[in-house]
């Protein structure tokens, strides 16, 4: 069975549960195979949870200066492992990072790219939602093996475990003179919220929430559920929250089990962004909002009142056990 090679995203102690998915997603194309790009002794830290959810072999491609530069050395590590392996498609989550070295992946190796998929079968044709989510497509490349980019949140991870085999991969020195170097990192304040891409419920607000004091009732809600916070590119640019937390064609992509849409309108380039999550919930005063259309469930109302009333039910309903 041919390898499937994962790019394993993580924070040097931890696999984010995007990686999960994809290497769930690779056991439809061939066995799965974790690639760690990172300092010396990441791998090793990682092996035990990636083999429980199905990485079969584990390529440790460490180096003193791997966290030093963006993507450059993922990009060396991967083109290094298909090499070696011939895979059968290099799966990555399609995060910025995650597009930008799968798109220069593609190119080094002159293969097809497919950007962006929400689903995949084991003959490699993948599903996209495309032009801002107004068409559904399945698309297959027609030229090499598939560089394929998922959408966190389209697959359920699933454990499977295996025994797992570290292999060790050389990774070039980068020629620091043409790659972007990293000068500082500092750690964004999430507090005890799940991370946007990887939360199961995402309560998101838009303009309609009014101003950034409005974004409480918001926080409100998605504590009660245990949920991320995200918002709309209207609520972002008019300063009502952070830009890190945009939901959008231009901001992060969201597959959640939950998405509970406050005071957005429903514009084609949010909609992009989260039409794949699996049920949608949408308060909007205005009936003929766009967001209405697609949600599962919608609410025409004051989401200051809808709001603190669903999150008054629902911790009603956690005390009560």
């Amino acid at each position: 069975m041919p390898e499937v090679l994962v790019l394993v995203d993580h924070d040097g102690e931890r696999v984010h549960k995007t990686t999960y998915e994809l290497l769930t997603a690779a056991r439809r194309l061939g066995a799965p195979a974790a690639v760690v790009v990172g300092t010396p002794g990441t791998a090793a830290r990682l092996e035990a949870s990636l083999a429980r959810h199905g990485a079969r072999s584990v390529y440790a491609a460490e180096s003193a200066e791997a966290d030093e530069f963006l993507t450059t050395p993922a990009v060396d590590a991967l083109e290094r492992a298909a090499g070696e392996t011939s895979p059968a498609a290099v799966l990555v989550s399609a995060t910025t990072d995650g597009k930008e070295v799968a798109g220069r992946l593609a190119a080094r190796l002159d293969t097809g790219l497919l950007i962006d998929a929400v689903d995949l079968d084991s003959s490699g044709v993948v599903t996209q939602v495309v032009f801002g989510g107004s068409y559904t497509v399945r698309s297959q490349v027609t030229h090499g093996m598939p560089v394929i980019t998922l959408r966190p949140g389209s697959f359920e991870a699933e454990e499977c475990p295996v025994r797992a085999e570290e292999k060790k991969l050389a990774l070039r020195p980068v020629a620091a003179a043409c790659c972007a170097r990293v000068t500082a990192r500092r750690g964004a304040l999430a507090g005890d919220r799940p991370e946007l891409t990887e939360a199961a419920v995402v309560v998101s607000g838009g303009r309609g929430v009014g101003g950034a004091e409005g974004f409480q009732v918001v926080e409100e809600l998605a504590d009660a559920l245990g949920g991320a916070v995200g918002a709309s590119r209207a609520a972002v640019d008019a300063g009502y929250y952070p830009h890190q937390y945009q939901v959008g064609q231009t901001g992060k992509s969201v597959s959640p089990q939950l998405y509970i849409a406050l005071g957005i309108s429903g514009a084609i380039q949010h909609l992009a962004g989260m039409q794949t999550s699996k049920t949608i919930v949408a308060v909007n005063k205005d009936p003929d909002a766009p967001i209405l259309d697609l949600a599962d469930y919608g609410v025409v109302g004051d989401l200051f009142a809808v709001a603190p009333e669903l999150t008054r039910a629902v911790a009603a309903r956690r005390a009560a056990g």
